[in-house]
């Protein structure tokens, strides 16, 4: 099992988080971006960075992705591929995409970016909170206990 990241919208915080559980757990973490990233020296962390470009970054997620894996995305398209694939995506604010709630997330993306299209104001998800790092650590610390790292 390892940890995908899609770091290009990644909160630092959440990268943060995800560097000290690779060198504490010794679980690889990879981060998939198109842009150049830093990341701390560690064995058990590294960078992918891919050419710009719609949705390469994801694409890059969706090859790499095994059973298992767990990826750290918000992105609702790449999520749905991920549970395709097997592995298990989870939001930066500590929530996973099920199969059971996928296409319903799905349905609801396309229906706000209709509305975003037609000049509506949807407005936009609530700021990134304390509150949501602490979710994403304790959902991230509870998904490693139960995979035994």
């Amino acid at each position: 099992m390892q940890i995908w990241v899609d770091a290009d919208a990644c909160p630092s915080v959440i990268k943060d988080v995800l560097f000290r559980v690779a060198d504490r757990l010794q679980v690889q973490v990879t981060l998939v971006a198109n842009k150049l990233l830093r990341t701390p020296p560690s064995r058990f962390i590294r960078a992918i960075q891919v050419p710009a470009g719609f949705d390469v970054a994801d694409n890059e997620i969706v090859r790499l992705v095994q059973e298992g894996d767990l990826v750290i995305t918000g992105d609702i398209p790449l999520a749905a591929d991920v549970l395709e694939k097997g592995g298990l995506p989870l939001n930066p604010r500590g929530e996973f995409y099920t199969k059971d709630t996928i296409q319903q997330q799905l349905t609801m993306r396309t229906f706000m970016d209709e509305l975003r299209s037609s000049g509506v104001d949807t407005g936009g998800p609530a700021a990134f909170s304390q509150s949501d790092t602490r979710n994403f650590a304790n959902q991230l610390d509870r998904f490693l206990t139960r995979t035994g790292k």
